[in-house]
């Protein structure tokens, strides 16, 4: 009896090993290559054969210099003020959604793009609660981690501008750019940039081709963040300013 348990036991311990191994194998891998596909796409085209519609999926990779540089910016003032300033988790922003759900208010989400990312691109989302959910957000963390720890911040903007659910079978920003407002990625206004942000939390219930007045109010107040963070910076300027701050610290 005591073999039998033992060898469950090593059985199970070696599968958790080959999974957290496998985990950091497809993270490094996604470094490079671009992501084509995400589990969050077949759902959908699942759902919509489901439903006996046709199926939609307007998905096309493009670099980050292919885009134009007020998105990124667009989604960090929406979705990830602090988004260069963390390694994946804002917990200021996780306190704040703790004492809005203490004090029984309408709560939002504390997710950072980071945790987004890791959602998108290497789990399947389903409605779950209890332990289930709990396991999730484990899962999810340890994610995260590993995307902070072996990619950039630009690579993980990059990813999450490819993958993120922009419309109804929308995926990305070249696509939404395309079917939404007839043009490139890297063409998109600063105007439109907003209004593709601020329909991010619920993208098949807000249509950035079609807004309304409640839309309209939520793009101003996206504009005048995006004036307040500045700008979006490349890669290069990143990289010397966050140079510039390892010396001063050494000094």
């Amino acid at each position: 009896m005591f073999s039998i348990v033992s060898k469950i036991g090593n059985f199970i311990k070696w599968m958790l090993v080959a999974i957290f191994a496998g985990s950091i194998l497809l993270v490094w891998f996604y470094k490079y290559v671009p992501v084509y596909v995400s589990p969050l796409m077949f759902i959908r085209t699942c759902e919509q054969v489901n439903r006996g519609e046709q199926i939609r999926w307007h998905h096309q990779w493009v670099d980050l210099e292919d885009i134009s540089p007020n998105l990124p910016l667009a989604v960090m003032a929406c979705e990830d003020q602090n988004f260069f300033n963390h390694s994946g988790f804002d917990w200021e922003a996780i306190q704040k959604v703790i004492e809005e759900r203490t004090e029984g208010e309408r709560f939002r989400g504390g997710s950072t793009i980071s945790q987004q990312t890791a959602k998108n691109v290497f789990l399947f989302p389903t409605s779950s609660s209890g332990k289930l959910a709990w396991f999730r957000k484990g899962v999810e963390a340890c994610f995260t981690v590993l995307i902070e720890f072996m990619w950039d911040k630009h690579r993980i903007m990059e990813v999450y501008l490819n993958t993120i659910e922009m419309g109804n079978g929308i995926y990305g920003a070249q696509a939404v750019a395309q079917n939404n407002f007839g043009c490139d990625a890297k063409d998109l206004t600063r105007n439109q940039c907003a209004m593709i942000a601020i329909t991010l939390p619920n993208p098949l219930k807000m249509d950035s081709a079609a807004p309304t007045n409640y839309m309209y109010k939520r793009q101003s107040w996206c504009i005048k963040q995006m004036k307040w963070l500045g700008s979006f910076p490349s890669r290069e300027e990143y990289e010397k300013k966050e140079k510039g701050q390892g010396n001063e610290s050494e000094k």
